[in-house]
């Protein structure tokens, strides 16, 4: 009886559809907020796609950001990378979403980098 069920559900979960694709498009740069740890400072930072800012002997690099196609103030999706001290391997090199900063947070003793937006012209 339970196989039976399994089944059943199962099969009903295939015949969902999955939700379409959403198309993204790519924005001029980003807001990054960062946090000092030590300090308790905040601070948002305007970044072009393609450049970046220094954070204590941190660098924060800016590949580019994206948002929902139609929708500037929808959830925004950075590619960054943050190298320590100038070291060419870097720390962090990922995908930031603005919704669940959790989800792929920057791990680092002194500091927290996360997306809050992109910056669209």
């Amino acid at each position: 009886m339970r196989r039976v069920l399994l089944v059943a559900v199962l099969a009903g979960l295939a015949a969902v559809p999955l939700k379409a694709q959403q198309q993204a498009s790519k924005a001029d740069g980003a807001i990054l907020r960062t946090l000092d740890k030590v300090s308790g400072q905040v601070f948002d930072h305007t970044v072009g796609a393609g450049s970046g800012f220094d954070l204590g002997l941190l660098r924060v690099d800016l590949s580019e950001c994206r948002f929902p196609a139609g929708d500037p103030s929808g959830d925004a999706y950075a590619h960054v990378t943050v190298r320590d001290g100038g070291e060419d391997v870097p720390i962090y090199s990922g995908w930031m979403i603005a919704s669940s900063p959790a989800l792929s947070a920057l791990d680092h003793a002194r500091y927290d980098v996360w997306v809050i937006r992109c910056k669209t012209s």
